[in-house]
């Protein structure tokens, strides 16, 4: 059970272009399923986006796909969360304040699974691993950015979290438990930020067509999963004003039971 109280994506809301104008948004692990969506939804919604990643190759075929969308022009930031240190993390922020001088929005989408493991059996690299990209480097990122995103008249930084009753269950290993971790280290953040302009948002999706979703789900048909699209709205609506309804929650995007 989450330590945050739950929140519903209103049924009459939709994005709409100009949304966001005006706003810069990181996204983290572009090259997944959910932070490339998000990228390409807030680009329609008006936003600057900083697109980061390992893969270089990789963000430089997102950020064709985000220039063909004719919205404000992206920016690459190459970061491997795996390996990053205190200086990266600031050198992303301060790269960001001298060339737009403002910061609205962080979202945490990228994740590290490798698969489904007894504890007894868990690889410590592959545990430690865990750890750093799905929750020390949302914290490091998250601090290193705060000072900008605190100038800003409204900003919001989100957490992407995961099923928290399936994640208790045996064979997750560092993955669940680093999820669990990140849904307490928004809890933190928000009883420190309650009020003034950073907004703290978690983000519960519903099962999405994802790589992430095919390694831990084998005999699972994962095409008959939606794409992660609609969860990338989502991510829109806590970007925008209209996210404040949601501030300090978990938005629940699963079906009503």
């Amino acid at each position: 059970m989450s330590s945050l109280p739950s929140a519903r994506l209103p049924a009459s809301w939709t994005s709409t272009p100009g949304l966001l104008d005006g706003r810069v948004v990181v996204v983290t692990g572009v090259t997944g399923g959910l932070g490339g969506e998000t990228a390409k939804a807030a680009v329609r919604a008006g936003a600057t986006v900083v697109i980061t990643g390992r893969k270089v190759r990789v963000l430089e075929k997102y950020y064709d796909e985000l220039v063909a969308l004719g919205g404000a022009q992206p920016v690459i930031h190459p970061l491997d969360l795996e390996s990053a240190t205190p200086n990266d993390y600031t050198a992303l922020a301060e790269g960001i304040e001298k060339e737009f001088g403002r910061l609205d929005g962080l979202v945490h989408a990228a994740a590290h699974f490798n698969e489904l493991t007894p504890l007894a059996m868990h690889k410590p690299d592959d545990w430690l691993r865990a750890m750093q990209v799905n929750v020390s480097a949302p914290f490091a990122l998250t601090q290193a950015c705060m000072p900008l995103m605190g100038k800003a008249a409204d900003s919001a930084v989100v957490f992407v979290l995961d099923d928290p009753d399936l994640l208790s269950r045996a064979h997750w290993g560092g993955y669940g438990v680093s999820k669990a971790a990140l849904e307490r280290l928004a809890t933190v953040l928000h009883a420190e930020n309650g009020r003034g302009p950073l907004r703290v948002h978690a983000l519960l999706p519903a099962p999405m067509r994802t790589a992430l979703r095919r390694s831990a789900y084998y005999g699972e048909n994962t095409l008959d999963r939606p794409l992660p699209a609609a969860t990338a709205e989502a991510v829109v609506y806590l970007l925008s004003d209209a996210g404040s309804a949601a501030r300090g929650s978990v938005l629940d995007l699963r079906p009503a039971p």
